[in-house]
């Protein structure tokens, strides 16, 4: 499915991407502070490190200078890594000041996300709570001390609910309050727990028991009466559901859609560059391509062909696309 972003939010996700002066996509050199949040393996993780200017008698009035990000996932997680990146640079923060910054004002930054890539916002936003706990080991700030608390027991003492992203039954609770989550689904879309496998979701102490001690245990809804049969009466046809359903795709609408997606967004980002893409063949959801222009034989090639051109298929068009270099 194709995602409604803003145009900020698409604008910082093609800067990014080409590496535009003033973006942060990368690593800080022997950083001050480190933090990761997310699964390389099952989706969307972040990898958030930032430096300091010390100041020279009291750490608490160090001053982020510099703020980078690595990461694994979407076009709204890494505009939303983006977005948290300039929001401490701009603010000039202390590491416990930068803490203020919340998943809202990541959004609020990006003028909006979809409601199923908050959790791209909420993981920046986890990543920055990891490296400042990290840079108050570094610096010897005791933090409790302060009144902040980071919840560093929830990983190291708290079951893991849901496997797949290694989250705990702590951290889930708290979101859960904190983000005010009442079904599954605003779980997955909030904080992705249970949204790889879905083993989590219906099992003794599973989210959905997370979300009833929470809230309180709903009742479920009435079954709908069952309609016994007359006898001698003609038997009753299945009513079919109201509405249009969806066609399915045909091959040649599939390939369209993806030639269209690549005409009229991947195409004119390449270009501003000196750069192309060509498409030589569509197998399924293999989409097989050829750089051209500045950008063939460049040595960020592949990393542009993954970010860009097969990013923007899989959010365009569907998400089972891979993009082939040939």
């Amino acid at each position: 499915m194709a995602w409604d972003y803003s145009e900020k939010t698409k604008q910082l996700f093609m800067d990014a991407v080409h590496g535009k002066p003033g973006t942060h996509l990368g690593e800080v050199e022997n950083p001050d502070g480190l933090g990761e949040h997310g699964s390389l393996a099952c989706g969307d993780a972040i990898r958030f490190t930032f430096r300091v200017k010390r100041h020279p008698t009291d750490p608490t009035k160090d001053v982020i200078t510099e703020a980078r990000y690595l990461t694994f996932g979407c076009t709204s997680a890494i505009a939303a890594s983006e977005a948290l990146c300039a929001i401490i640079e701009q603010g000039c923060y202390t590491p416990i000041e930068a803490l203020k910054i919340t998943n809202q004002d990541i959004v609020k930054y990006l003028e909006g996300l979809p409601r199923q890539k908050i959790h791209c916002s909420v993981m920046g936003a986890e990543a920055l709570e990891a490296a400042v706990f990290n840079w108050a080991q570094r610096r010897g700030v005791d933090l409790k001390s302060l009144g902040v608390d980071l919840h560093a027991e929830e990983k190291s003492d708290g079951r893991i609910v849901c496997k797949c992203f290694s989250l705990s039954e702590p951290y889930i609770r708290r979101k859960i309050k904190e983000l005010n989550l009442h079904t599954i689904a605003e779980i997955t879309g909030a904080i992705k727990a249970g949204g790889a496998c879905m083993s989590c979701h219906h099992v003794p102490g599973g989210l959905q028991d997370l979300l009833d001690e929470t809230w309180g245990a709903k009742s479920p809804p009435p079954k709908p009466a069952v309609r016994l049969p007359v006898l001698g009466a003609a038997p009753v046809e299945a009513v079919e559901p109201t509405g249009p359903a969806e066609p399915p795709m045909s091959t040649y609408q599939f390939d369209k859609k993806i030639e269209n997606a690549v005409e009229q967004y991947v195409r004119p980002m390449l270009r501003q560059d000196g750069g192309d893409v060509e498409i030589v063949d569509i197998k399924g959801t293999l989409v097989y391509c050829r750089l051209t222009g500045a950008c063939q034989g460049c040595q960020n090639a592949s990393q542009t062909l993954r970010m860009l051109v097969e990013r923007t298929l899989k959010e365009m068009v569907d998400e089972r696309i891979r993009v082939i270099d040939v």
